[in-house]
């Protein structure tokens, strides 16, 4: 019997706190759905919560988003894809903020700040690209299906392993 290749995923969110927690569950429900590896479905839920979270707090608010006519705040949204690759899974976020994605510099002891590095490290690779007609981008990574046993944190000479800076990252998951 054959089987239909999964589709495109697709979800638009209102661009509000809460939508990161219903980006991770979509992504989970969808990788199951495909049959994903549990250890990629990790990898995949991390890194949507970092890329939601990102177009969440640091879009640059536009004339026509801030407020409406009648003064009234303007919520955003955001919009999420995930589809299905040879070794992996794209997971793509669009948001609003046409400026490019800058990771920050490294310190140890921020709180945060971690979520370009986070997708730097653990996807096959990355990117963004500007969205047309429409200002905006779409922030992009592509998750291995196995990805390796521990997650990690770039070292300038290759990969140095973090394991505290994981622990915090999933204790700060869970509280959401």
């Amino acid at each position: 019997m054959n089987q239909v290749p999964p589709s495109i995923s697709e979800l638009t969110l209102a661009a509000t706190p809460n939508a990161v927690a219903w980006a991770r569950r979509h992504t989970v429900d969808i990788l199951q759905r495909w049959r994903f590896p549990d250890e990629g479905i990790e990898v995949a839920r991390l890194l949507v919560s970092e890329l939601a979270t990102n177009a969440i707090q640091h879009p640059r608010p536009t004339a026509t988003s801030e407020t409406s006519a009648a003064g009234s705040a303007v919520v955003g949204t955001i919009a999420l894809r995930l589809w299905p690759t040879e070794g992996g899974i794209i997971l793509a976020v669009s948001d609003p903020d046409p400026r490019p994605p800058v990771p920050r510099a490294h310190d140890a002891s921020a709180t945060g700040g971690r979520g370009l590095v986070l997708i730097q490290t653990e996807a096959n690779r990355w990117g963004y690209a500007p969205t047309q007609p429409h200002p905006g981008k779409i922030i992009w990574a592509e998750v291995p299906a196995r990805p390796d046993s521990t997650l990690s944190e770039p070292d300038f000479g290759g990969r140095q392993a973090a394991p505290m800076l994981i622990g915090r990252v999933l204790t700060g998951l869970r509280e959401l």
